[in-house]
């Protein structure tokens, strides 16, 4: 097959395949990277969400608490918890576009409101977490019946000693808040004590989303170059190769057929030059010999008239 196609066509189908090989190769490297930075990306946004909802969590434990516990006795205000504020909050932030997608939640394994009540993955995290002393952070995906879903967790400690005025025991906790809530959950804390993970997540396909357009838009970026490069490259093989070797080819053949009048041209001094400086030297050479042909065939000639 390659014996039937032309020089251009040769180096065209080389770049193509070089091309798609390329791509290929590079694909598969480029997406594992992009899909990392998209994770890394995504998991700054979360923790910084996190550490919002921590710092809203820390301001009504020493600001909004001090000031209406007092009202506890008469009304259960559940404003004062900060558990409440940071989830509500965060429902008010889901509500702009950018971040509907995410979630949020502080798994417990002993919670006072049993929708913080952590499920089997979010316990073995937890836990984690209560073992290991050192650890910050804890990222990665999860499947869930309604897809796989990222998640970036921080483990979340009784810092403050007002949180043990409601969780220490159930004979310390306001009664309107037992009334609420029971007595059985959510008691037995103790300061400096993990008792908690906070949660942010999203749907695992936003994060694919993401690094696909970003992939989709280098790949694209790249095969424009490299099509523009094959294009270039083609327009350069035609002019400093294919038409000096057509024109040295026509030249050839003239020559071959007896037209010495015609010469072979160095336009260049690369190795096409050098061809055609080759060609001019046969040609050359050529003529000296055919000279010597017909003054032998002359003298001959000239000889057998004189006998």
């Amino acid at each position: 097959m390659l014996k039937n196609l032309k020089l251009k066509q040769k180096f065209t189908l080389l770049l193509l395949v070089i091309l798609v090989v390329g791509l290929s190769l590079s694909g598969l490297v480029l997406s594992a990277l992009l899909r990392q930075n998209a994770t890394n990306e995504i998991a700054s946004r979360a923790l910084t969400l996190i550490d919002t909802m921590t710092s809203l969590r820390e301001y009504t434990l020493k600001q909004i608490y001090p000031e209406l516990s007092f009202k506890l006795e008469e009304k259960f205000l559940p404003q004062v918890v900060s558990a409440y504020s940071a989830r509500e909050v965060f429902e008010i932030l889901r509500k702009k576009p950018e971040y509907r997608d995410l979630f949020y939640k502080e798994a417990a394994i002993n919670p006072t409101n049993l929708r913080d009540k952590a499920d089997s993955f979010e316990a073995q995290v937890l836990e984690r977490f209560r073992k290991e002393k050192d650890l910050k952070q804890v990222n990665g995906f999860r499947s869930l019946p309604g897809g796989d879903i990222f998640y970036i967790a921080r483990p979340l400690t009784i810092s403050q000693p007002s949180c043990l005025q409601c969780h220490s025991t159930p004979e310390a906790a306001p009664k309107t808040m037992i009334d609420r809530f029971g007595a059985v959950n959510g008691f037995g804390w103790h300061l400096n004590e993990i008792v908690a993970a906070q949660f942010v997540s999203l749907p695992a396909s936003k994060v694919i989303e993401k690094a696909h357009q970003a992939s989709l838009l280098i790949v694209g970026l790249v095969s424009a170059v490299f099509i523009a490069v094959i294009l270039l490259v083609n327009v350069f093989l035609n002019r400093q190769v294919i038409l000096p070797l057509k024109r040295i080819t026509r030249i050839a053949e003239e020559v071959s057929t007896g037209h010495m009048e015609v010469d072979f041209d160095q336009i260049s001094n690369d190795e096409i030059g050098n061809l055609a400086k080759a060609f001019k030297r046969m040609k050359l050479s050529l003529e000296m010999a055919m000279k010597r042909i017909r003054r032998t065939q002359g003298g001959n000639t000239g000889g057998s008239a004189g006998y």
